[in-house]
């Protein structure tokens, strides 16, 4: 081996070691090392959005980086998931998923650009809130058991309005209408504002919608709450009656939401993730916004959010069954 040659190896064995020893350093570099984004599948200024803002605030100050909320709103989260699944798996995206993103999509399409099961990683359970069955200030229907009654006597005389097929909404009136042995007519809308109109207005009888969506239409006598989707009646409308209490079926109706990573995402990024969403959801601040908006924050295991997709699968696949809500 002639001298140039020798020197050549020893150049690139030295350059071999510089690089293995460096490489540990790259592979340990802080996370975040740039600005992490939060897609939500929600409209800007929405009760979802707002805890996604207030969580993602509290994350930029620990983290000492930018954290942006990306709103893609519609179609039950089917295009925002797509997107985020094709981003790198490193932790820098992290999604707003909901039981339409994780449960209800993979039951109603035949086709979807994702596969909750194989595209992510969950996190943690974000939060819930409770529904109300909300009528127009104005409407026929004086109680929850008037309109089911109405319900009974002629089927599909009843109309309720949601968010489109398969949203939360949608799938929780249909699990209120089969415990309670009616059908009822939906009606969709792409859009909350004429929604909510379309029901204060009395062109569409129902629906069902957090207290803090309402907003001033409830205050106004516009819209008037039947009964509250839960066990107990909420501390902030004692007043209104739950499900049982108004005659209904015993019914809940807690949609909630989960922060999910890309699949793949490197364990430490994980753990390191899980960990800090867990201090931010802690935050007496957070909480408080959270509640303003009419959430409760639920942190909890990846395994909770998985126990909770599976529970919601079993749960609403009997309405895709038996055509309460149709296919895709």
């Amino acid at each position: 081996m002639g001298p140039q040659v020798k020197a050549l190896c020893a150049r690139r064995s030295v350059l071999a070691a510089l690089a293995a020893a460096a490489w540990p350093a790259r592979a340990a570099a802080p996370f975040p090392s740039r600005p992490v984004r939060i897609v939500v599948p929600y409209s800007v200024g929405v009760g979802p959005d707002v805890v996604a803002r207030s969580v993602g605030e509290r994350l930029s100050q620990l983290w000492a980086q930018p954290v942006v909320i990306d709103n893609k709103p519609g179609a039950s989260g089917i295009v925002a998931f797509g997107e985020v699944r094709r981003t790198a798996p490193d932790g820098h995206t992290i999604y707003l998923a909901d039981t339409a993103t994780l449960a209800v999509n993979p039951l109603l399409h035949a086709s979807l650009p994702y596969d909750p099961a194989r595209d992510l990683t969950p996190l943690t359970l974000l939060f819930r809130a409770t529904f109300l069955l909300w009528v127009g200030g104005a409407s026929r229907y004086r109680s929850l058991i008037d309109m089911l009654a109405a319900a009974r006597r002629d089927a599909g005389s009843v109309s309720y309005a949601t968010l489109g097929n398969g949203h939360a909404s949608h799938v929780a009136i249909e699990s209120f209408a089969r415990a309670a042995q009616v059908r009822m007519l939906h009606v969709p809308f792409k859009d909350v504002g004429a929604l909510l109109s379309a029901v204060a207005t009395g062109e569409v009888d129902f629906t069902v919608m957090g207290v803090n969506t309402v907003g001033g239409l409830a205050a106004s006598g516009r819209l008037r709450a039947l009964a509250v989707a839960a066990h107990l009646r909420l501390s902030s409308h004692p007043e209104v009656a739950t499900f049982v209490e108004a005659g209904g079926p015993d019914v809940v109706m807690h949609p909630w939401a989960a922060l999910v990573a890309v699949a793949g995402t490197p364990s430490a990024v994980l753990d390191q993730l899980q960990r800090d969403i867990a201090t931010v959801l802690a935050d007496v601040q957070v909480r408080a916004r959270a509640e303003q908006a009419g959430f409760e924050i639920t942190p909890s295991s990846a395994q909770a959010v998985l126990d909770r997709i599976t529970a919601d699968t079993t749960l609403y696949a009997p309405l895709i069954d038996e055509g309460r809500i149709a296919r895709l």
